[in-house]
């Protein structure tokens, strides 16, 4: 089983070089589930349901977010427009699971492939040196205990390099992969742990690279050498569309590979 995680989409220049590859990589790979990170894609900050929707046309099965989830506010009454048990559009698109009880949407989606393949998709976000979280590592025990599916991916949304990996080795063997996002630059630590879990520190950005992690890079450097604040906007230049590759056992939900993607214009 293939599956294709694509990195935090970042705006216009995002949206538009995952839509230039996505189809032949979905094609070339045979992939049977397909994982967005979607929460950067609507100028950098938040996502939009129709822009939810656009992805979903481009062939995603589930949408991720993270620290940036609620910045367009359209988006909460498209995450209560479906129940739990439902397998519509807006049910695919995830929070993060542990934030405070009780906001809008699910921080995890069941589903089943094409090809009759039970899956998870989870969705974590990280507590160090981001805001209004609960302890992921517990939360992450008390989800697992409630899936049946073998197939299990986590996007764990996080600042931190060492609560990342910490999370990769808590869930070595219970999970098929740990993918880290938020950071925006993808790292070279791919890798199958000992018990069989697929994991990459930061899977990277799907945007602008000519920028500070997607965003115009004078504004920037504004900031830092003057201290004033400024209104950010997202970048444009050099796209490049970063992702991972997972190939798994259907049957155990262990993971065999997992490869780096990097394409741009």
């Amino acid at each position: 089983m293939n599956i294709l995680f694509v990195g935090d989409i970042f705006g216009s220049a995002g949206r538009r070089i995952v839509r230039e590859h996505i189809g032949h990589i979905r094609d070339a790979h045979a992939v049977d589930l397909t994982i967005i990170n979607a929460e950067n894609a609507a100028g950098g900050f938040g996502v939009t349901p129709q822009i939810a929707d656009d992805l979903f046309e481009l062939g995603a099965d589930v949408l991720t977010t993270g620290n940036h989830v609620w910045d367009k506010r359209e988006l909460v009454d498209y995450l209560n427009s479906a129940p739990a048990d439902s397998h519509e559009r807006p049910r695919r698109v995830l929070r993060p699971a542990n934030l405070q009880p009780n906001l809008p949407g699910f921080g995890v989606f069941e589903g089943t492939t094409q090809g009759g393949v039970d899956y998870a998709v989870v969705d974590l976000m990280g507590r160090v040196f981001m805001n209004a979280t609960n302890d992921p590592f517990h939360c992450a025990g008390a989800l697992l205990a409630r899936i049946k599916a073998k197939v299990i991916v986590v996007d764990f949304h996080a600042e931190a390099t060492s609560e990342k990996v910490a999370m990769g080795w808590h869930l070595d063997g219970r999970v098929t992969a740990v993918i880290g996002t938020h950071t925006h630059i993808p790292t070279a630590d791919e890798r199958i742990l000992p018990g069989g879990t697929a994991y990459q520190t930061d899977v990277g950005m799907s945007g602008p690279y000519d920028s500070v992690i997607g965003v115009e890079k004078e504004l920037v450097l504004h900031r830092f050498l003057t201290g004033m604040p400024g209104k950010f906007e997202a970048a444009k230049g050099n796209p490049k569309m970063c992702a991972a590759l997972i190939n798994c056992d259907p049957r155990t939900g262990h993971a065999f590979s997992i490869q780096r993607i990097m394409l741009g214009e």
